[in-house]
């Protein structure tokens, strides 16, 4: 390993002791940038990885709400402005029990990589809560309210809104935090700063959102799998297909994966995992999209003919049969067994639509085995690129039609992937985009953070 890299490594381990996610996305990226670290000494002299390793700002607040008992409930906010040499902070806001100052800082690093290979200019960012609205504070099984959700963002924005704006630092939403979400802060930023400003994005059409941006991380993750399949000549037509998750990202990339024609045989959530061996149709997908965005259930719900429902288990050892796996749920979903699982049953492609849901076990299987695997910061950049068009669109007043938004995220998915394939192979990896993502994500930042001096 390069000693500049060596150096900062031990450095930041020993900063962030107790910040096993953060540690793991840093160890990830910057035991990559081996040779493009040695080509450019600049880097070192500017201590560009010291400072990128770095949060320009970390804020963390309480946030005071009243549940429907009346009673004073207090969870802990934060947001994590990573780094802006590009741009405005960009980044989303998750509600979950399992958030914490380590998860974010991994979110928002990953972020700025993410961000730069979209080639929109937008630094990275993170933030959220360990608000959970799928658990009543006052009824155990039941979720929050419509009112306790209002009031929780409500109280959440109004701290964050004095940290944020449409030039310094614009969040979306992410785990737990969709549309609903997302019109509640929107309505109290407005509120609080008298104005009305592109400051969130994946707004509701009325007030300033975009078409496709619900679907854009689910087929922006499919479109860029589409890429590295066309490197070998191939296409989805007959493939099986595994998903984790089932959300958005999950139920997006499932319905453009059988728009293509594959065969999608697999969902999963907290409950556990549904697989259907003969492969789901548009309307069963359509259902679990019912069942998360309005029912707000759980798949252990549903009953389809022929489908099997495990509980407690994720997707990944489930199929008799894999050609593809989309791990779309969280962080290490996918761990060293799974990925065994997986290639002995014939995956050759893997395209990650969460953030680091592979473990470092997993990763080095699938890029050991030479299969085409994509990592997050690169395969599900979709979501945000669509949400900088969306800050495009909120800028100009203007509102593009729904061809002409997926057109602009079909080639920028390509631009990542190109990008990657490039950075890849002029670095003598050729074929891998991880070394190829992190490559690629990093020069651009750090191109201009030297230009900007010091700061």
């Amino acid at each position: 390993m390069n000693k500049y890299v060596e150096r900062v490594l031990k450095d930041v381990k020993a900063k962030n002791a107790n910040e096993p996610e953060f540690l793991q996305a840093v160890d990830e990226v910057l035991t990559t940038l081996d040779p493009v670290i040695k080509a450019n000494p600049q880097y070192e002299a500017n201590a560009i990885l010291e400072r990128m390793v770095e949060p320009e700002r970390v804020i963390m607040f309480r946030v005071p709400w009243v549940d429907d008992k009346g009673i004073v409930r207090v969870n802990r906010g934060y947001r994590i402005q990573m780094n802006s040499a590009i741009g405005p902070y960009k980044g989303g806001l998750r509600f979950d029990p399992s958030v914490n100052l380590s998860v974010l800082k991994f979110l928002a690093f990953e972020q700025v990589f993410k961000n730069s290979l979209t080639t929109l200019p937008m630094g990275g960012g993170k933030g959220g809560s360990d608000f959970n609205p799928k658990q009543s504070p006052h009824t155990p099984g039941k979720r929050c309210s419509d009112a306790e959700v209002m009031r929780f963002c409500q109280s959440f924005m109004t701290e964050l809104y004095r940290h944020i704006g449409a030039d310094t630092d614009v969040p979306a939403g992410d785990m737990n935090v969709g549309g609903r979400e997302i019109g509640y802060m929107f309505g109290q930023y407005k509120r609080l700063a008298n104005e009305w400003t592109g400051v969130l994005t994946g707004k509701g059409l009325s007030f300033g959102g975009s078409l496709i941006r619900p679907e854009a991380t689910g087929y922006g993750d499919v479109y860029f799998a589409e890429n590295m399949l066309a490197k070998r000549g191939e296409t989805f037509e007959g493939k099986t297909c595994v998903i984790s998750g089932a959300g958005n990202v999950a139920s997006y990339a499932a319905e453009k994966l059988i728009q293509l024609g594959a065969k999608v045989v697999t969902f999963s959530d907290r409950s556990g995992a549904i697989y259907v061996p003969g492969g789901m149709t548009q309307e069963q997908v359509q259902e679990v999209m019912q069942l998360k965005n309005v029912k707000r259930g759980e798949l252990s719900e549903l009953k389809w003919k022929g489908a099997k429902f495990v509980k407690g288990v994720n997707s990944w050892q489930l199929a008799d049969k894999v050609d593809a796996a989309f791990p779309c749920a969280r962080q290490n979903e996918l761990n060293g067994k799974d990925a065994d699982y997986l290639l002995k049953h014939g995956c050759t492609l893997v395209g990650e639509g969460a953030n680091m849901p592979s473990t470092p076990d997993a990763i080095a299987a699938f890029v050991k085995a030479k299969i085409m695997y994509s990592p997050g910061k690169a395969s599900n950049a979709g979501g945000v690129a669509t949400s900088g068009l969306e800050m495009s669109q909120n800028s100009e007043r203007l509102s593009w039609t729904r061809e002409e938004v997926d057109a602009k995220l079909k080639g920028i998915m390509k631009a990542i992937h190109d990008n990657a394939w490039e950075a890849a192979a002029k670095y003598g990896k050729k074929g891998n985009y991880v070394v190829g993502a992190n490559i690629a994500g990093f020069t651009k930042v750090a191109d201009a953070m030297v230009a900007q001096g010091v700061c």
